[in-house]
């Protein structure tokens, strides 16, 4: 049933299927962008997408997986009858999330009113409120197949987990053509998906689970020795998952105020998850099973080896990404979404937005290496205390800032919310010994990413604005920007072999030490 995980290959499979999401979703987003623009039925299908959203990662893919993919993995290292775990653990996560589903059907206008108080005034409520209670029931299926999918990631079974997402944009895609081919409401169309693709996912991890003798059929839920554990351990972590809501919240209050915000910040997070989707994701889904396995075996060398190469690999996908978005969000934007509905304000609102994600990029990606450190050891307490740190951070500014900066004071407070948590991540690490020390590979590697990623920034720059005339004309900025994508990264790449920060050799260490 298990296989040893091979690392770095995780990470480029699960990247892999990720970017194919994330492309997926850029097509989806687009076509949003193109049928609805940022107007009042685009904006209320986005807060009613998110809650759902909100409560999978506070519960399901947050504090849950945090707590049972370490419990789970180092059972199955120890041949500790795995199975039967997983069955109590999906069959509480569904009691508690049904729970919840039911109270959200009655409540759904406050929950509206928490994610945009801005709609009350508009016809932007009632439709939220509307979309919310079709949208809502998503999430007791994604959180069955979240919960899957982290046994999946722990057996080292990567991919099918990975590839589920890709159907839920496949789902929109085909939703939004049929829609507009047969003349029906381009945004029930959309809603109405979302359940419908919270389903298919599911089957999906299901069956792939049921391959490899995982049968997790769930049951009457029973309060055993082991899922007490297991909530104590995640209630530190679905209360720092409740803290990155707020922070959530608190951006969006911001946003609902000004016409059109939201879907401005929606698009500008859209574009920098892409990066910290095949990045980050890829770290935290292959890290934690790794390290707590490696902890039950003892292995400090091994884990120390982990934890660089994560970050060695992330930083050296994360920066030359960062500075394009810092360099060059214009035409990024405008390319990608401006048409339709979407006009050339919204694309220009939109890339300020995504300029300031792109300085917190790092940050973002860096936490999913530093977290396992803690998860791996159940120690879900001190992320907690830092998150309530970081939330602090985010409020301050994101309200503080509200009047000289507008909406983008979100964006700020995001990005700068994000460099305290690290701080605080990698300060506390300081004392869990070897696994947490960076090694001479990393420390020699950092410098020289940067300055690879300085050169691409310089060279990006410069070729945007030669390259600005047909970035602007139709027809032309498709293959304009095509030809800016590839040569930033054909500079970054050389950049790197000859500044030493990649070498041939380093990759193939990578790719054979995966497994040990």
């Amino acid at each position: 049933m298990t296989r040893p995980i091979r690392l770095i290959r995780g990470f480029f499979t699960v990247g892999f299927w990720t970017l194919m999401s994330r492309i997926l979703g850029f097509v989806r987003d687009i076509m949003i962008a193109a049928f609805l623009g940022a107007g009042p039925v685009a904006e209320a299908f986005l807060i009613a997408f998110s809650l759902p959203n909100m409560f999978r990662r506070f519960f399901a893919e947050g504090a849950f997986n945090m707590a049972f993919v370490p419990m789970f993995a180092k059972k199955v290292e120890a041949g500790d009858n795995a199975q039967d775990f997983a069955r109590d653990a999906l069959s509480g996560l569904l009691a508690v999330v049904l729970v919840v589903t039911l109270l959200a059907q009655m409540f759904m206008p406050w929950l509206v009113l928490a994610m945009a108080s801005g709609f009350l005034a508009d016809e932007r409520f009632d439709l939220a409120v509307d979309f919310g209670r079709i949208a809502f029931p998503y999430i007791l299926f994604i959180s069955a197949a979240a919960l899957i999918s982290g046994a999946l990631n722990a057996l080292g079974r990567f991919w099918v987990a990975a590839a589920a997402p890709v159907l839920l944009n496949i789902l929109f895609i085909g939703a939004m053509l049929l829609a507009w081919a047969a003349g029906w409401d381009i945004g029930h169309a959309l809603v109405w998906t979302v359940p419908l693709a919270g389903v298919a996912q599911m089957v999906m991890v299901w069956r792939a689970a049921a391959k490899a003798g995982l049968r997790l059929w769930p049951r009457w839920p029973r309060l055993t020795p082991e899922l007490k554990r297991l909530a104590v351990i995640a209630a530190p972590a679905a209360l720092a998952g409740g803290v990155v809501q707020v922070n959530l919240l608190v951006g969006r209050q911001v946003a609902s105020f000004f016409d059109g915000a939201i879907a401005w910040l929606n698009y500008a997070d859209r574009l920098y998850q892409l990066p910290l989707g095949v990045v980050g994701i890829a770290i935290g889904v292959v890290l934690l099973p790794d390290l707590a396995r490696r902890l039950r075996a003892d292995d400090a060398v091994g884990g120390r080896y982990a934890v660089n190469r994560a970050a060695e690999f992330s930083l050296a996908l994360t920066l030359p990404a960062a500075a394009a978005l810092v360099v060059i969000p214009g035409p990024l934007i405008a390319v990608l979404f401006q048409r339709g509905a979407f006009d050339a304000t919204d694309a220009a609102m939109t890339a300020q937005a995504l300029a300031i994600y792109g300085l917190g990029l790092p940050a973002f990606v860096l936490q999913k290496v530093l977290q396992p450190l803690y998860f791996a050891r159940e120690d879900t307490t001190r992320p907690f205390r830092y998150a309530l740190v970081a939330m602090a951070v985010n409020a301050v500014l994101a309200v503080g800032l509200m009047g000289p900066l507008g909406f983008l004071a979100a964006a700020l407070g995001t990005t700068l919310a994000g460099w305290a948590m690290v701080a605080l991540l990698w300060a506390g690490s300081r004392g869990m010994g070897e696994a947490a020390r960076p090694d001479a590979r990393l420390l020699r590697a950092l410098p020289r990413l940067a300055l690879a990623t300085g050169v691409m920034a310089v060279c990006l720059w410069l070729l945007a604005g030669w390259l600005a005339p047909w970035l602007a004309t139709d027809g032309a900025r498709y293959p304009a920007l095509a030809l800016l994508v590839i040569a930033g990264g054909a500079v970054y790449a050389g950049a790197a072999f000859a500044t030493g920060a990649i070498t041939r050799e380093s990759l193939r260490s990578a790719m054979q030490r995966g497994g040990k």
